[in-house]
């Protein structure tokens, strides 16, 4: 499930990717394409006519009538009244998403928290389960998830459930290793040995689309948040432990092995922190001084009691002198990571998002604008800084994504395959599978 750049950004008028890369497509690939680019411009407009979508995307008008009617006997559009303009003339009539025309489930799994979420294709979240506990083995996590997935699935009612586009699965790879980075001491080495989106799916009987969790929450931005108004962005998860993707050109970048942009092991050098493991090597990685695991781990060596998240939270309310002295070491480590990465990713956009309620992501915000603003190079400039969308649930509705961004997102890649793979039908239960 090789993901390749689009050349479609917002703000460019028409779809490159079917002007060029669709030469050697046929026009069933082409229609498949664009009726994802009416999709997305839905998406992000809220409303349009048919002239609009017609002048943004450079077809005719004849040709978005066409794709706006397939799409809305297929319930994934529907009219939303018409335009008083003042003018002379017919009104014009517009159009937007159905909220209810597909639905998602949403498995995110971490090392000591479980979610299983279903979200419609506006990205709303209609029903969750979770469960924060150890991880257990990779069989008894299947059968909680399984009941979890049936227990979401009763929110929808019965003509919806043929809506479903299928499960996403978003979690961290290499679930058994960085432990001792992480301060974790139970062992997760099973993960690293088993297939679980294929026992999910087996056991679901539902198609399943997995993505390495950070990447899941880029896309649940790119579909529902800042993707609306950006379409080139580094996007970082400060949780448990720390993740990242990015989209380029409005397309997710995912990399061979699914672990593009994970900032997470970038080198950083090591913490001054009186709870730091011993230093061994000239470097450590992001992971060992940016993650909230390394922040409880500070904590507990300075006494304080830490059982869960709202614990954080009230250390970080209190201003708690532990708490300062990790914020300072962990922007300290985050400034150079995130230069490096705009700098080779070439973004203008930053978005950031933790798991961690109320002002600590305007603070964490503020500081890291402000440090990368100081060490920006010249002829270079600070790039921005900007709150992500979804706070703790972004990494579960990132995986809640993941089916619709499979099914229903423009993707350059459907412009090279063959046209029974690419084709859009108008039911939403055409899979484009992984």
């Amino acid at each position: 499930m090789a993901l390749t750049r689009s050349a479609t950004p917002a703000s460019d008028p028409v779809p490159t990717a079917a002007r060029g890369l669709g030469r050697g497509a046929n026009s069933a690939q082409t229609r498949a394409y664009n009726e994802r680019v009416i999709l997305q411009r839905l998406r992000r407009f809220g409303e349009a006519s048919k002239a609009d979508l017609a002048r943004d995307i450079g077809l005719t008008q004849t040709a978005v009538g066409s794709i706006i009617q397939s799409l809305e006997e297929g319930g994934l559009v529907h009219a939303a009244g018409r335009r008083e303009s003042g003018e002379r003339g017919q009104p014009a009539g517009l159009y937007r998403l159905n909220p209810k025309g597909a639905f998602g489930i949403g498995v995110r799994l971490d090392r000591s928290r479980m979610e299983t979420v279903i979200a419609d294709l506006a990205g709303n979240i209609l029903a969750s389960r979770s469960h924060d506990r150890r991880l257990p083995d990779p069989e008894r996590a299947l059968e909680i998830v399984h009941t979890d997935v049936r227990g979401v699935l009763r929110m929808l009612e019965p003509a919806e459930s043929g809506r479903l586009a299928g499960i996403g699965l978003g979690r961290p790879y290499n679930l058994g290793h960085w432990l001792h980075e992480l301060d974790l001491r139970a062992g997760f080495r099973k993960w690293d040995e088993v297939d679980f989106a294929a026992m999910l799916r087996q056991a679901t009987q539902m198609p399943v689309f997995e993505e390495n969790d950070g990447t899941a929450a880029a896309i649940a931005e790119l579909l529902f948040g800042v993707g609306h108004s950006e379409s080139d962005y580094l996007y970082l998860f400060v949780g448990p432990a720390v993740g990242g993707g990015a989209v380029l050109d409005g397309e997710s970048l995912r990399g061979r092995t699914g672990n593009a942009v994970d900032v997470g092991m970038l080198p950083v050098p090591h913490s001054r922190l009186a709870s730091a493991p011993k230093a061994e090597g000239p470097a450590t990685i992001l992971l060992s001084r940016a993650s909230l695991n390394v922040l409880a781990r500070h904590l507990r060596h300075r006494g304080v009691r830490i059982a869960d998240r709202a614990d954080l939270q009230k250390a970080f309310d209190a201003a708690h002198p532990a708490f300062l002295e990790w914020f300072d070491d962990c922007i300290d480590a985050l400034v150079y990571a995130v230069r490096a990465a705009v700098s080779v990713l070439d973004v203008p956009v930053c978005v950031i998002d933790t798991d961690i309620e109320g002002d600590f992501i305007a603070a964490l915000i503020e500081r890291l604008e402000r440090a990368l603003g100081a060490i920006a190079p010249e002829w270079r400039v600070a790039p921005r800084v900007v709150r992500g969308s979804f706070g703790a649930d972004a990494s579960a509705l990132g995986a809640a994504s993941l089916p619709m961004f499979f099914n229903f997102a423009p993707r350059a890649e459907l412009l090279r395959r063959g046209p029974m793979a690419a084709t859009l039908r108008s039911a939403p239960m055409a899979m484009d599978r992984p």
